[in-house]
């Protein structure tokens, strides 16, 4: 029996307050008014920055504009490499960022369907990580999803400076024994400009999408068949 003490990775109380009701209609309109600020040449940071002043907005709500909105260059980009067919390909993880986010989507804490048609959380790092309970059922969740569109390989990349990397490795790899394609995990100290360089690659980081060779949009697939998730759309 699993006896972690279960937690809502991503859980934070004021969301309910600033993601509902005549926020969640604020932040649809800031939404339009960060892209509009994109679209003309302005930084990420200095967009949701001008336009978070302008609705008062709390630093989370700011940074849910900054994942969630992107230009619509940015956008074309990220889809043209796109890949829906993966049949045999070797598949390269961005293994925190994933795990992450579906842990997220176990908790029933917040998530965003983005601009580019990604799924984020804001369920940062910061240097340190561990094993919930939910942890396991997220990794089965990436590999089952993996086996049925019949992959090759896959290879997980974990930020070896990130604490608890090496039982995650350990936990993902005991995990793999259940499944019938070669999976290995790395943990290195750069995961981001590695994948950067790479096809195949999951992930919804966007520097890493605007960088990677191809991608494969594999989080939002997978949150489709959950129950009890939340997931907001600021944009149409």
């Amino acid at each position: 029996m699993d006896r972690r003490k279960i937690v809502k990775r991503g859980y934070v109380s004021s969301d309910q307050k600033e993601f509902t009701g005549i926020q969640l209609e604020h932040l649809k309109e800031a939404a339009k008014d960060t892209q509009y600020l994109l679209e003309r040449g302005y930084a990420v940071k200095n967009a949701t920055t001008f336009v978070g002043n302008h609705y008062m907005f709390s630093e989370r709500q700011r940074l849910a504009l900054a994942r969630s909105v992107s230009c619509k260059e940015d956008v074309q980009k990220r889809k043209d490499k796109r890949i829906r067919e993966a049949k045999g390909m070797t598949v390269h993880i961005d293994g925190f960022n994933t795990i992450i986010s579906l842990e997220v989507a176990l908790s029933g804490s917040l998530l965003f369907h983005c601009s580019d048609g990604t799924i984020r959380d804001l369920a940062g790092l910061r240097g340190t990580y561990r094993i919930i309970d939910k942890t396991e059922q997220a990794v089965h969740l990436i590999l089952n999803r993996l086996q049925n569109l019949e992959i090759g390989k896959a290879i997980f990349y974990l930020d070896a400076p990130v604490s608890n990397s090496g039982r995650l490795k350990a936990l993902i790899l005991q995990i793999a024994d259940e499944y019938d394609f070669d999976v290995s995990v790395k943990v290195i100290n750069d995961v981001d400009r590695v994948l950067e360089k790479l096809p195949g690659v999951i992930s919804s980081d966007a520097i890493i999408l605007n960088k990677c060779k191809s991608w494969i949009n594999l989080v939002p697939a997978i949150v489709s068949e959950l129950s009890h998730t939340w997931v907001v759309r600021l944009m149409d």
